[in-house]
């Protein structure tokens, strides 16, 4: 069992930033592949950003440029930087966590999420 708290999440003006935490606890085998989703109202959750447990990177194109992930390996965290933001970034976002609860059995752990929204 894993368990996903996300925090960071908040009201900021367009052009500002915020940097979201997700801190895994719990029980894995290993983990795969960290990242953060985001849902919007009348949209499909959808991928903003990923990263391997091998420190690779992967973004989505409304977001290159603007938004950085990372991970803390020590701290069993991932952070998602996002810098000059835009009213059509307001969602909730979600962390992500894809791993094997043993060799070659893979799971995905999701957080509650948290809620960005940009506006003036």
């Amino acid at each position: 069992q894993v368990q996903l708290v996300e925090s960071g999440g908040g009201l900021v003006q367009p052009g500002g930033s915020l940097r979201l935490s997700c801190a895994a606890s719990g029980s894995i085998f290993s983990i795969n592949a960290m990242g953060w989703y985001r849902q919007a109202p009348g949209k499909q959750r959808e991928l903003v950003a990923a990263i391997t447990s091998g420190s690779m990177t992967n973004y989505v194109d409304f977001v290159k440029g603007r938004f950085t992930i990372s991970r803390d390996v020590a701290k069993n965290t991932v952070y998602l930087q996002m810098n000059s933001l835009k009213p059509e970034d307001t969602a909730v976002y979600y962390c992500n966590l894809n791993g094997n609860v043993r060799p070659g059995v893979r799971r995905d752990y999701w957080g509650q999420g948290t809620q960005v929204t940009v506006s003036s």
